[in-house]
């Protein structure tokens, strides 16, 4: 047990050293859609979902959870975002006797858009779009009946236009059941990795990152080279702290709650509380996310169908974001699937 508390302590010591140096710098880190979170549970509970997670979407809130499931799992997840954007997720898990291992992808993708030229000022009649990518691989293990451990690694890729980036990205989590109530401590870090730059040839002549300011023509071209040293930036690596229990529990009902406190790179830390009440196969959720610009609201339901082939949950939320939500259409939505063998 001593190396349990080890663990946790360094889980929990680990991040203040992280963030020491870092504060608040709204836009400073790229690769945004991996702070948009996965499955209609999670997303119904406000994110309030560090501690509660004991599933396949484990694999996007703490790896740890993804070892308390006895049973192999699939996971599809379709988010519309705001601005005509949409988030897809799918995932598999597999329990073998050295623990749970899983596999994740996720892809956010949008509409072409116009390629608007400066001067003279209007769209050329060219378009151009973008996309986000990760896959992943996961690995969780339960080694008492109240500690669980897990890590994923973690590729992602962003293209836009023809421009690219790719790199690597790390999250670690534990899990803690205190035996009284359910109750639960979970702690995860999100997004560990180097920070990334996109590499330009402006010029076209297969070299990057060189001087224009020196007005020498570097690679022999005729020119003066075009190419200037682009800025790296970090990405969206942030810590989670949550704590979930049950408040009641009788027969085929069950209310669970949940708290948890956020801190990302490029923002101030943020709350988020959520609930779910359950009586027998049917769930309905409530969630807010606090010390945002402004409160975002969440709600959903889910439903539980048992058959022979597997157990299947199907959940739904929506989200509320301030003035970021033009109608209850256009505002944030998630249908998720999960399938238990």
């Amino acid at each position: 047990m001593r190396k349990y508390v080890v663990i946790l302590i360094i889980l929990t010591v680990l991040p203040g050293l992280l963030f020491a140096d870092i504060f608040a710098k709204t836009g400073t880190a790229g690769l945004q859609f991996l702070k948009i979170g996965i499955g209609a549970r999670a997303l119904g509970m406000g994110e309030a979902y560090t501690a509660v997670t004991d599933d396949i979407s484990s694999i996007y809130w703490n790896p740890a959870g993804l070892a308390l499931k006895a049973q192999d799992q699939v996971m599809f997840s379709h988010t519309t975002w705001i601005a005509g954007i949409n988030y897809e997720f799918v995932a598999f898990s597999k329990v073998t006797p050295l623990g749970t291992f899983g596999v994740s992808t996720a892809l956010l993708h949008m509409d072409y858009m116009d390629v608007i030229e400066e001067e003279p000022f209007g769209p050329t009649g060219e378009t151009f779009t973008a996309y986000d990518l990760m896959a992943g691989i996961t690995y969780a293990n339960e080694f008492t009946d109240k500690f669980s451990f897990g890590a994923s690694v973690k590729y992602v890729r962003e293209k836009l236009d023809e421009f690219d980036v790719n790199g690597v990205a790390v999250d670690i989590g534990s899990l803690y059941n205190t035996g009284w109530n359910n109750l639960k401590i979970g702690m995860a870090i999100k997004n560990f990795g180097p920070d990334l730059e996109y590499e330009i040839d402006e010029d076209g002549d297969g070299l990057l990152n060189e001087d224009p300011f020196d007005l020498i023509d570097n690679d022999g071209d005729g020119l003066i080279d075009e190419d200037r040293d682009e800025f790296p930036f970090k990405i969206p690596m942030g810590f989670s702290l949550g704590v979930a229990m049950d408040l009641y529990a009788s027969g085929n009902q069950l209310l669970l709650a949940s708290v948890q406190l956020d801190n990302c790179v490029d923002r101030q830390e943020t709350y988020n509380v959520g609930m779910e009440y359950k009586l027998g196969t049917f769930k309905i959720r409530s969630g807010y996310q606090l010390n945002f610009d402004e409160t975002s609201y969440s709600a959903g339901f889910g439903w539980t169908i048992p058959t022979s082939f597997a157990v299947f949950d199907i959940d739904y939320s929506y989200t509320d974001m301030g003035d970021l939500t033009e109608s209850f259409i256009k505002s944030p939505q998630r249908l998720s699937l999960k399938m238990s063998f």
